[in-house]
């Protein structure tokens, strides 16, 4: 019985079949390796930091622990509960944005004259520089300037208008109304290309049984682009709980207007808390990831009947095509 040779692993990598398994591995290994340093170790460390009472380059051995107290803090404070509730007016300008974004690509994804110059146009915000849009709303929202001169132009008296930036009733209003300009022509094309992709078909079948435009929206491309719509609603939902750019860069967090990563800044930056910015950063992963899987479900429920109705309209599809078949084969017959 002849004995086994050794495995020859330079022989086996210079092998088509060596080089294949080495570069997968490297592709596999590379990514993962960067995925473990930059973002999974340092999360480690922020978790545990958020148990401690310490400071910017204080030694290990003076962090004093203190347990949930950070985590406790971020509750009973009310510059750190109060930037949370104030994410909900992010949230209100995200519904707005999204339905704004659809309706508006419900009507470009036909044909509409100028349809790609307007596309072009409402799309163009979310490709500015976020500290830009910031810069250019200051000088908008500045008294007297721009935004107050259409106003008077319009009719409206200088003296009756609010400061768009200091009046607390109006100015995160105001924040938020940037943040959906900025970023509503991002959801917009995103729906126009999920909308696009439905088949034209699809539409001859609804009109065959009579159906409206309204109807036509909600039967058929609704059910048909919910993957879409669930992924743009997740991001701008996770997005406004996030806000940071335009009211960093126009109030500072001035007149109530401090969101929850401004808050947050301060905390970790000018008052050196780390352990209770590291449990600010925890607790809002922990509130996205909530509020993902709340909207998961949610959307689950809305569109819980829309693979039914998918498929009775491919029915009517499959119909529509045998009637036009069997109309081509008449005419070849008459002829």
């Amino acid at each position: 019985m002849e004995a086994k040779k050794p495995f020859n692993f330079i022989k086996w990598a210079k092998s088509r079949k060596g080089q294949q398994v080495l570069i997968c591995v490297a592709f596999m290994i590379i990514p993962l390796a960067l995925l473990l340093v930059f973002t999974y170790l340092p999360f480690g460390e922020m978790v545990r930091f958020s148990f401690y009472k310490m400071k910017y380059g204080t030694p290990r051995e003076k962090w004093q622990f203190v347990g949930w107290k950070n985590y406790i803090d971020v509750f009973s404070r009310d510059d750190c509960f109060g930037a949370l509730k104030l994410s909900l007016y992010y949230m209100a300008g995200a519904i707005l944005q999204l339905v704004l974004a659809l309706y508006l690509a419900t009507i470009l994804s036909f044909k509409v004259k100028g349809g790609n110059f307007f596309k072009g146009l409402m799309f163009f915000p979310y490709l500015i520089s976020g500290i830009a849009i910031g810069f250019i709303f200051k000088f908008f929202y500045t008294r007297g300037f721009v935004f107050d001169t259409i106003l008077q132009w319009l009719g409206f008296e200088l003296e009756n208008l609010p400061y768009w930036l200091k009046d607390q009733s109006v100015n995160n209003w105001s924040l938020v109304a940037t943040s959906v300009w900025r970023y509503f022509g991002q959801n917009m094309v995103l729906f126009i290309g999920a909308i696009m992709s439905v088949d034209a078909e699809l539409y001859e079948a609804a009109q065959l049984d009579g159906a409206n435009k309204f109807e036509q929206f909600k039967h058929i491309i609704l059910p048909s682009i919910k993957t879409i719509v669930t992924l743009n609603v997740i991001l701008s939902i996770t997005g406004s709980l996030s806000a940071f750019e335009q009211p960093f860069v126009i109030t500072d967090g001035a007149n109530g207007t401090g969101t929850y990563f401004i808050i947050m800044n301060e905390i970790a930056h000018v008052s050196q808390k780390v352990g209770l910015a590291s449990a600010m950063a925890v607790v809002l992963l922990l509130i996205i990831f909530v509020c993902a899987i709340l909207q998961q479900l949610f959307f689950k429920y809305i569109f819980r009947d829309a693979a039914s109705e998918d498929e009775s309209y491919k029915a009517k599809r499959a119909r529509l095509k045998a009637e036009k078949a069997a109309a081509r084969a008449a005419k070849k017959g008459v002829a």
